[in-house]
């Protein structure tokens, strides 16, 4: 069964650091991109930052760029999601997405995504 795991999500005050985790089970077939999305109530599901699984490449929304780093360790199939220097504006649901659509390599978009985890919610207090 493919499931994929979110943890490490919590509440922080602004300019600490959290990191978010994703385990992926079941997985057959590589993935081409892995992905962390995030979420507020009310508003669409955006794009965080995107690794395209064999490259190792990377893209971040420009709201996170240059304090979100996010990584992959094949041998434990995990996706990381490290985030410093956080902000209130960063608060949200957080969750990991593993896409099989080699379109995701050039499209950051929700519904190139085949797999979603459960998310982890981040809250940043002023």
């Amino acid at each position: 069964q493919v499931q994929l795991v979110e943890s490490g999500g919590g509440s922080v005050q602004a300019g600490e650091s959290l990191r978010l985790s994703c385990v992926a089970y079941g997985f057959a077939d590589s993935t081409f991109c892995m992905s962390w999305f995030r979420q507020v109530p009310g508003k669409e599901r955006t794009g965080v930052a995107r690794i395209i699984s064999d490259s190792g490449n990377t893209w971040y929304s420009s709201s996170v760029k240059g304090r979100f780093t996010i990584s992959q360790d094949n041998a434990k199939n995990t996706l990381y999601l490290q985030m410093n220097n956080l902000k209130p504006e960063d608060t949200a649901m957080y969750y990991c997405a593993a896409s099989f659509n080699p379109l995701c390599r050039t499209f950051m978009a929700r519904e190139k995504y085949n797999y979603w985890g459960q998310g982890t919610q981040v809250t940043v207090s002023s």
